[in-house]
Order: C-alpha cells, then structure tokens, then sequence
C-alpha cells in the first residue's frame, strides 16, 4: 500500500523517484507542499486520492453505498481493518451523528490511538492540508458520504466520524491551531513565530496577508528596520 500510493503521488510530481518505503512516502508529501500555496496542495492530494481508483468508483460508491447508518458503520470498520499502515492502531467508537435532522448515536466513529502520518510529518500545515482537508472533500463530495476528522495536535490521536459532514475550514477549530510546541519539522516555530499564532502553512494566503500587514509597522516602529535579507554585508 505505501509503494501504490508513492506511485500514485509521484506521477502527481511529474514522476520524480521513490523507493517504497515510508520515510520516502512523508517525504513524498513534503515534495508537493514545496512550491504551492494550501489550495494547491489540497487540489495536488485530490488528483493523488483520484489517482488511486478506477474512473468509474466514484459512481459506484455512490450507488453501494448511499449515506445511512449500516454504510458509515462499515465504512468506518474498513477503515480500522485496512489502514493502519498510514495511520496506526485504531478502534471503532460510537458517535452521535446528524441524520435527517435527527441526532442519532451511530458505531462510525474511529479513534486513532496516534497518528502514524501527523507524528512522522511533524507539521500542522501538512496535517491539514494533505490529510485532513483532502480525505474529508473526498469522501464528503466525490463519495457522497460525509467524514469529518479531528487531529489532536497535543497527543497526536485523531478522531474520523462517518456521516459527519465536515464544517467550513474557516469554522474548524483546526483554522486557529499553532505550530506543534515540541516540534515542526518545516521550520514554522523556529523561525521566531509566537507560539500562539496559528501555523501560517494551515491557510497560506492569510499568512502572506498578515505579513503584509506587519512590514509597515515593524518599519515604522523602527525607522529604518531591515529584514534579515536587507541588511548590508
């Protein structure tokens, strides 16, 4: 499974080499963040997980399995069978579900126990944007059975409910998470960010906003600031 799906992801990078294994598969992931915006490496991991089916799955699923108690449930049991080579040990758990205007308390959740893909990534921004937004879009829209998936940025479990439908990005408590504390593999933290600013890699277009936003008054403040990249030899 992780050498089909390196090899569904490197024909999205325009073939670029891998050898299977799962160091390579994260670094894989790391090679479509490089270079694109959080859209772009949203609409990069849709192509990945479209890649990996036949023309004509989405259709089928559809139609096998429209959106009811019995199909999450399953969906939810293969999820726990047949994944835990990307996401590590999981379980099934009951959750209440929004169904036809009615709460209803389903057996579709599933608790990874912690996440083999975020712990491996080390970065928020790529938890989201090649895991979470993605798998959610794609089961929700081109499936037609909504998910919704809450990482757990502090003891790096998540929870995936079947039949869910997902809030709007910006309503998702996910939108506001800072960097991981201990670590970020990508640099964020390090960089001087404060720690409780939202990691800039979730949304990147707000953060090259607020960038913006901070040249003019950091250089007002100072008279004469200079970026590190400005300042003379």
């Amino acid at each position: 499974m992780i050498w089909y799906f390196s090899s569904v992801m490197s024909k999205q990078l325009g073939g670029i080499p891998f050898d299977g294994s799962w160091d390579d598969f994260v670094n894989l992931s790391r090679e479509i963040m490089r270079g694109r915006n959080s859209r772009e490496q949203q609409e990069t991991v849709a192509g990945v997980l479209a890649g990996l089916l036949p023309p004509q799955a989405p259709e089928r699923f559809r139609r096998w399995f429209p959106l009811n108690k019995r199909n999450a449930e399953f969906n939810a049991f293969i999820t726990v069978l047949g994944f835990a080579w990307l996401v590590g040990p999981s379980k099934l758990k009951e959750v209440e579900v929004d169904y036809q205007g009615q709460k209803e308390k389903w057996m579709s959740g599933v608790t990874i126990k912690k996440c083999r893909y975020l712990e491996s990534s080390g970065c928020v921004g790529m938890c989201t944007n090649m895991c979470k937004l993605p798998t959610q879009k794609f089961f929700t829209e081109t499936f037609g059975l909504p998910l919704t998936m809450n990482p757990n940025f502090e003891d790096l479990s998540c929870e995936m409910i079947f039949g869910q439908a997902p809030p709007p990005i910006e309503q998702d408590k996910v939108y506001d998470q800072p960097c991981f504390v201990r670590q970020c593999n990508l640099g964020t933290v390090s960089g001087g960010r404060s720690q409780s600013q939202p990691c800039p890699k979730i949304d990147t277009d707000r953060a090259k906003k607020e960038q913006a936003k901070q040249k003019p008054a950091l250089a007002g403040a100072s008279g004469g600031f200079r970026w590190p990249w400005q300042a003379k030899a």
